[in-house]
């Protein structure tokens, strides 16, 4: 049997990436699978006359794995550990170092749209592997949360969300956000069988995939939710608060092939309400 694929956690000096380090140890320890901790050193703007520099950055990265490790394996005695020191832009780095992980996770600066969460979102939007982004402060809650919206990556996120869900003993809730009638009445079209008509199909979507889960998972309690007036991200926001998990796909429907992460994503990464992971989609079947 091949070993497994280690949880890696991208770190840095921030509370929020301390939190993100703990979050990973714990799964890797539940899984039985080693963590890989890294740690990017950003040398893009470096030139030659400012190598030197490059060194103590260096220096400076290998001192936090090292103190991370020690973190890492006080909270989770025998678990495997590995440290790697990366170079690169941050976003960039941690993507093509995805590709030899069973899932990334990063801590972001929440609230406040900073270094943090902008190379949260990159790696969210290039990553090979599923994506979990921690914000600071986040405590244990209740739940798992997943938004659909129908397409194929919400597909994989509500498979990624149930497996978990029954892993953990937890709840599942779906979660599916439309407001287009609302928007189209608020714009001063009337109110017509054609909006209710579209309402009555998008609650096909729900519960196709409730029905799909109680085939799978028959003993997971499963809660579904139609939102049709706050904006799908708001409404993953609120839903997800206290919730011990949010589950969300990659791309959302009718998005541009470029815009590896949608819009709804991008969104709640920005100020996650709590651990969110962002699935990813791809031709074979996730091992």
């Amino acid at each position: 049997m091949a070993p497994a694929k280690p949880i890696a956690v991208g770190i840095s000096d921030t509370a929020a990436s301390n939190a993100a380090l703990l979050w990973a140890a714990a799964r890797a320890n539940r899984l039985k699978c080693p963590l890989a901790v890294v740690n990017v050193v950003d040398d893009r703007w470096m030139a030659a006359e400012v190598l030197p520099y490059l060194e103590v950055l260096r220096e400076s990265g290998l001192g936090l794995l090292k103190e991370a490790g020690e973190k890492a394996v006080a909270a989770e005695p025998g678990l495997q550990i590995s440290l790697q020191l990366l170079e690169g832009g941050v976003g960039a780095a941690l993507g093509d170092y995805s590709r030899n992980a069973s899932m990334l996770v990063l801590g972001t600066s929440g609230h406040n749209r900073g270094a943090l969460t902008d190379r949260a979102l990159q790696a969210a939007a290039t990553a090979e592997c599923p994506v979990t982004v921690i914000g600071e402060g986040q405590s244990e809650g209740r739940g798992i949360l997943v938004g659909v919206d129908g397409s194929r990556e919400s597909t994989q996120a509500v498979a990624f969300a149930a497996a978990e869900a029954d892993a953990l003993g937890e709840e599942l809730t779906v979660l599916y956000a439309f407001t287009g009638p609302n928007r189209w009445i608020a714009a001063g079209l009337p109110q017509s069988s054609f909006a209710t008509h579209v309402v009555e199909e998008e609650q096909i979507v729900l519960s196709e995939t409730e029905a799909g889960l109680r085939q799978d998972y028959p003993d997971l309690v499963v809660h579904t939710v139609m939102e049709t007036v706050l904006e799908p991200a708001d409404a993953l926001l609120r839903a997800a608060a206290g919730a011990r998990l949010l589950v969300l796909g990659s791309r959302g429907k009718g998005g541009f092939e470029r815009l590896v992460l949608g819009s709804t994503a991008h969104a709640v990464l920005t100020q996650p309400p709590c651990p969110t992971v962002i699935t990813r989609m791809h031709k074979q079947h996730n091992g």
